[in-house]
């Protein structure tokens, strides 16, 4: 089975499993979460690959992380991920990418990213539920952070901290690729 078998059935039974655990209909999480019923039945199914948006969106309404909801191993409570094992979520032919290295759930969900962003390019966010920080810390290039329409430039060795609850965008305006850890913790569902 190939990883990306392996990442569909994941999230199928992921869920599946967290939106019992929280109580919700799939008309409710649809609602929450922005995307259509369909879709949902279908990822429940494992017979779609969404887009990284939509898991975003789903993790964001069920109030867990996207590890958690991508997460095929049930492992101890240290839980090692080898670099081979971090999940390419979104990538460009230009060579940027982003690369879900991390995460957990208490008290929410919390994720540990790594960007590369190639010159000229840029990836916007639709905006997380309230009381969602984001921490970024350039170690190559400048980054230029767009949040809620106001541009921010980030040169290597900084680091910025947001609300997240708004449009934002990771963007790359210089001429070498520009290089970032980022850190999102979201609150728990209520």
């Amino acid at each position: 089975m190939s990883d990306l078998d392996l990442l569909t059935q994941s999230l199928a039974r992921n869920v599946k499993h967290w939106r019992a655990v929280r109580g919700f209909t799939l008309d409710v999480l649809a609602a929450r979460a922005g995307v259509s019923r369909g879709m949902l039945i279908q990822i429940e199914q494992a017979r779609t690959n969404p887009s990284l948006g939509t898991v975003v969106k789903i993790g964001d309404a069920l109030g867990i992380s996207i590890t958690t909801l991508l997460d095929y191993e049930q492992g101890p409570k240290v839980r090692v991920v080898p670099a081979d094992q971090a999940v390419r979520l979104w990538h460009t032919d230009a060579g940027s990418y982003n690369l879900l290295l991390a995460g957990t759930e208490a008290p929410g969900p919390l994720e540990l990213w790594e960007w590369r962003l190639m010159p000229g390019e840029s990836s916007t966010s639709d905006p997380h539920p309230t009381g969602t920080a984001e921490l970024v810390h350039v170690t190559a290039g400048e980054l230029t952070l767009t949040v809620d329409a106001v541009e921010y430039r980030v040169p290597a060795g900084a680091t910025a901290s947001f609300e997240a609850n708004t449009t934002h965008t990771y963007g790359n305006q210089g001429d070498v690729p520009m290089a970032m850890l980022m850190a999102v913790s979201v609150p728990p569902v209520q």
